[in-house]
C-alpha cells in the first residue's frame, strides 16, 4: 500500500488477521504509510484462540486498515460473493510450525509443507543445497526405502512434488481426501527422517548436472540468474538456485544434512491444507507427526538472517553476445520494495498496466496492453513486465525478445512507456489493470494446488493469510495519484540493471539507457 491512498494504517506484514474469521496472531500499533517501512517480527507468538464477530463489510476494512478504512474510493461497493470466501483457519503447535486449513468441497486436497528456506540462505561454498535436496529428500527415508516411498504413492494415485525458490522450499502432494492422513504422514517422513544415503548423493549429482545443461539452454531462465548475479552482485540473493557447477559436484552427504538441521526448523515451517478436509482432524495429526520436532528456543527466522546478510542493489549491466542465437533478449530491472512493505499493491497494480504482449497473439497498435502498443511496429516478438519480490527488497521491470535488428528502437519505447507512468496514466488503463489483477487472483481460487502455495506463501511473508475483501479494497484504493509517486520512487532517474544475450550489437550502451530514465520535460 502507499502513502497516498491511506487504506490502511500497516502493512501487510502489521496487520495481523486471519481471513474473515479474524484470528488475532499478531498485533501492533497502526502507522500512517507516510512515515512506516514495514518489518516482520521474527517471533512466534502462541497461538490464540479464534474470535468470530458479526460485522458489516465496512466494520471488516476497519479492523483491517485502523482509521485509514474511511479513506476507501467514494461510494465504494464491497462484492457480496467475495463475503463468502472460505476462510482460512490457523492453529500453531507448542514447537512453533504453523497449520493452515481451507476447506474446499472436491473431494481432493492438496497439503504441504512450506519452508522459509531457499538458496539465499546457504553459504557461498555451498550454493545449491537447498535445490539439490528438493531431489534427494524423496530418495528414501529410514522407514521407507525409495521404491517403497514411491510404490506407495502411486498405490493412492497422489502426486508428490517440490520446488526451490531464492528464499522458500516447499514439498507438497495432492490426493483424495481419505488418503490425507497417510499423505501427511509420509510428508513427515520425508522432512524428518530422510536418509541422504551416500549412493543417492551421487545419483542425484548426475540428474542435477543434466538438469542444469536443459536450464542452461532456455534463454530466459539463464537471463534472469544473471540479472540477479549483477543487480545483487557479492550478495546472497544473486546466487542461482542450481548453484554452480563445481559446487554440484562438491557437495557431501554431510553438506546437507548440515543445512537441514540449520534451517528446517518448525516454526519456519506451514503445514497448509486446502480440499475436501476439517481444520481440527488436521491439527491433530499434525502434532502426531510434527509435534516431536525439536523447536529452537531463539525462534531466529528469516529476518534475522536476511538482516546478517542484506541485499544490496547494485546499477549494472551484463551482456552476453551470442550471434548464434535467433533472437535477442534483454531485460531492464529496477530495484523496489519487500513483501511487507506499503508499496507492493501498487506495484502489482503498476505491473498489470504495463502488461504482457506477444506478436503471435494478433493485437498490434490497438491493444489496450501499453506495452505492446509501444513496441509493435519495432523488431520485438514479445514482453513483459515483472515484478518479483523478496524479504527486503525486489524488481520491477521489463522482459524483451526481439529480433537482432534495431534493438534502440524496443529499447527506447520500452524506457518510454516505464517513465511514462511516472507523468500519464489514464483512468481507463488504471481501470483495466485492477480488473486484471483481480481475475488473476481469483483464478487461484479454482486450483486448490495453486490456493494451498498461496497460503503457504502468505503466511511466511505476511504471517497471516490476506482475504480476497482485503486485497480487493487494497487494490482498488490505488489511485492515479499513487501509481505515479511509485512509479516515480522506483524507476524515474533510478539505476536500473541490465542482462542482455544474444545478438544484442545494436542494443545501446548502459550510458544510453541511463539517460532514458528521466524526461526534461518535466
Amino acid at each position: 500500500m502507499t502513502s497516498s491512498v491511506k487504506l490502511c494504517g500497516s502493512a501487510f506484514g502489521y496487520s495481523r488477521r486471519l481471513n474473515s474469521l479474524f484470528l488475532n496472531v499478531r498485533s501492533s500499533s497502526a502507522k500512517s504509510f507516510s512515515s512506516q517501512v514495514a518489518e516482520s517480527t521474527s517471533t512466534i507468538p502462541p497461538p490464540v484462540a479464534p474470535t468470530f464477530v458479526s460485522r458489516s463489510p465496512l466494520q471488516r476494512l476497519k479492523g483491517f486498515f485502523g482509521k485509514y478504512a474511511t479513506a476507501l474510493p467514494p461510494n465504494y461497493q464491497f462484492e457480496p460473493e467475495l463475503q463468502k470466501q472460505v476462510p482460512t483457519r490457523v492453529s500453531q503447535l507448542d514447537n512453533g510450525l504453523r497449520v493452515a486449513t481451507e476447506y474446499a468441497p472436491t473431494g481432493t486436497a492438496t497439503l504441504g509443507v512450506w519452508i522459509d528456506a531457499g538458496t539465499r540462505f546457504e553459504p557461498e561454498r555451498v550454493n545449491g543445497a537447498a535445490h539439490f535436496l528438493e531431489h534427494l529428500i524423496f530418495k528414501g527415508t529410514t522407514q521407507r526405502t525409495q521404491h517403497q516411498l514411491e510404490v506407495e504413492v502411486e498405490d493412492i494415485g497422489a502426486h508428490l512434488n517440490a520446488y526451490t525458490s531464492r528464499e522458500q522450499t516447499a514439498y507438497y502432494a495432492r490426493s483424495l481426501k481419505e488418503d490425507v492422513p497417510q499423505v501427511l504422514e509420509l510428508l513427515s517422513d520425508i522432512l524428518k527422517n530422510s536418509r541422504f544415503d551416500a549412493a543417492a548423493v551421487e545419483r542425484e549429482r548426475d540428474v542435477i548436472l543434466r538438469e542444469m545443461e536443459e536450464v542452461n539452454q532456455q534463454a530466459e531462465e539463464v537471463l534472469f540468474d544473471y540479472l540477479h548475479a549483477s543487480a545483487y552482485q557479492d550478495t546472497p540473493l544473486g546466487r542461482t538456485i542450481l548453484g554452480p557447477e563445481e559446487n554440484i559436484r562438491a557437495l557431501t552427504r554431510e553438506d546437507l544434512m548440515e543445512y537441514v538441521k540449520l534451517h528446517y526448523k518448525p516454526h519456519r515451517m506451514v503445514l497448509s491444507v486446502v480440499g475436501d478436509v476439517e481444520h481440527q482432524p488436521i491439527v491433530e495429526l499434525a502434532k502426531k507427526h510434527f509435534g516431536g520436532m525439536e523447536m529452537d528456543p531463539t525462534f531466529s527466522g528469516v529476518n534475522t538472517l536476511v538482516s546478517a546478510s542484506p541485499a544490496y542493489f547494485t546499477g549494472s549491466d551484463v551482456r552476453i553476445r551470442n550471434d548464434d542465437l535467433p533472437m535477442a533478449h534483454f531485460t531492464i530491472a529496477f530495484e523496489t520494495c519487500g513483501w511487507t512493505h506499503p508499496d507492493t499493491v501498487a506495484l502489482m497494480v503498476l505491473q498489470s498496466l504495463l502488461g504482457s504482449w506477444d506478436r503471435s497473439s494478433g493485437l498490434g497498435m490497438n491493444t489496450g496492453i501499453r506495452l505492446g502498443a509501444a513496441v509493435a511496429d519495432t523488431s520485438c516478438q514479445s514482453v513483459m513486465s515483472y515484478n518479483t519480490t523478496y524479504t527486503d527488497t525486489g524488481l520491477f521491470g521489463v522482459y524483451a525478445v526481439a529480433e537482432p535488428v534495431e534493438l534502440d528502437d524496443v529499447g527506447y519505447a520500452v524506457l518510454h512507456e516505464l517513465v511514462r507512468a511516472c507523468f500519464k496514466i489514464e483512468e481507463a488503463d488504471l481501470q483495466r489493470a485492477k480488473v486484471q489483477l483481480k481475475t488473476n487472483l481469483l483464478g487461484q481460487l479454482d486450483n486448490t494446488t495453486a490456493e494451498a502455495e498461496e497460503v503457504g506463501r502468505q503466511l511466511l511473508v505476511y504471517g497471516r493469510r490476506i482475504p480476497l475483501l482485503e486485497m480487493f479494497a487494497r487494490i482498488d484504493a490505488v489511485d492515479i495519484s499513487t501509481l505515479k509517486r511509485v512509479a516515480n520512487r522506483y524507476i524515474y532517474d533510478r539505476d536500473p540493471a541490465v542482462a542482455a544475450m544474444g545478438p544484442i550489437f545494436t542494443l545501446p550502451d548502459y550510458n544510453w539507457i541511463r539517460r532514458r530514465t528521466f524526461w526534461n520535460r518535466y
